[in-house]
C-alpha cells in the first residue's frame, strides 16, 4: 500500500492566472505531482515535483533529463491513450490515500479540456477527498452532502447540479438563499450569488452539485 498523505497537490497544463497567490496557499501540500506540462507553472515557482507523470509531451527533453538527474520519479505514458494525463495523475494521488487534493491549473480556453477535468470530480473513489480545482482565482469543487466556504463578503459563488437535479438544498451566508430546494440542471437559478459574510454553509439531501467560488475581489464590483 502507498503511504498515506495528507494533501496531494497536482500542477496541470492548462492557465494559471494568479501563480503566486496560490503558490502561498501550497505550504501545508505534502507531496507536489507534476502533471506533464503542469512542470512548466512549478519551476517559476521553486517547487519540486515528487513525481511527474503523463506522455511528457509538453516538457522539453533538457528539464526532463535535469529531473532524471535528480532521481525525481517519472512516469511516463504513451500519447495514445485512454486517459489524459490529469485523470492518471489523479489516479495515482487516489492510490496515496490522501485526505485532500488539490489540482492546479486545471481550468483554461480548451472549453473540451475544462469540463473534462471538471468531471473528473464525480469520481466515485474521490468520495470522502477533499478535492477541488484552483488557480488562485477561483475554487472548483464538488458537494455530495455539505460545505462550508470560507471567503470575503461579495464573492460570487455558483452552484450547478451535475448528473440531473440537486435535491433538498439549504444555505446560509448567501445573498439569496435556498432553503430545502432543488436545482436543476437545465435551469440557471443557481448561478452568480454571492457570500454575505466571510462564510457560507450549503447542504444537500440527494444529488452532485457543483460549486465555483471566484475567490478574488475582483469579482467582487462585477454586477
Amino acid at each position: 500500500m502507498s503511504p498515506k498523505h495528507e494533501k496531494i497537490v497536482l500542477f496541470a497544463n492548462g492557465e494559471l492566472p494568479k501563480p503566486k497567490a496560490l503558490a502561498k496557499k501550497l505550504g501545508d501540500a505534502d507531496f507536489l505531482i507534476a502533471v506533464d506540462g503542469g512542470l512548466n507553472h512549478m519551476i517559476p515557482l521553486n517547487l519540486e515535483p515528487d513525481l511527474i507523470i503523463g506522455d511528457l509531451d509538453s516538457i522539453d527533453d533538457a528539464t526532463l533529463q535535469t529531473y532524471r538527474e535528480k532521481k525525481t520519479e517519472i512516469r511516463k505514458f504513451p500519447t495514445d491513450k485512454d486517459q489524459n494525463d490529469l485523470e492518471l495523475a489523479i489516479q495515482a494521488a487516489i492510490e496515496m490515500n490522501p485526505k485532500t487534493i488539490w489540482i492546479v491549473a486545471a481550468l483554461g480556453n480548451r472549453i473540451d479540456q475544462t469540463l473534462a477535468n471538471i468531471f473528473l470530480l464525480t469520481r466515485d473513489d474521490l468520495r470522502g477527498i477533499d478535492t477541488h480545482l484552483v488557480d488562485g482565482k477561483r475554487d472548483v469543487f464538488l458537494i455530495r452532502e455539505q460545505a462550508l466556504l470560507s471567503g470575503k463578503p461579495g464573492q460570487l459563488v455558483s452552484l450547478l447540479p451535475i448528473n440531473g437535479p440537486a435535491e433538498g438544498i439549504t444555505t446560509s451566508g448567501l445573498k439569496y438563499p435556498l432553503e430545502n430546494e432543488t436545482l436543476y440542471p437545465d435551469q440557471t437559478r443557481g448561478i452568480s450569488n454571492r457570500l454575505t459574510g466571510t462564510e457560507a454553509t450549503i447542504t444537500m439531501e440527494k444529488g452532485l452539485l457543483l460549486c465555483i467560488h471566484e475567490t478574488t475581489t475582483e469579482y467582487e464590483r462585477r454586477g
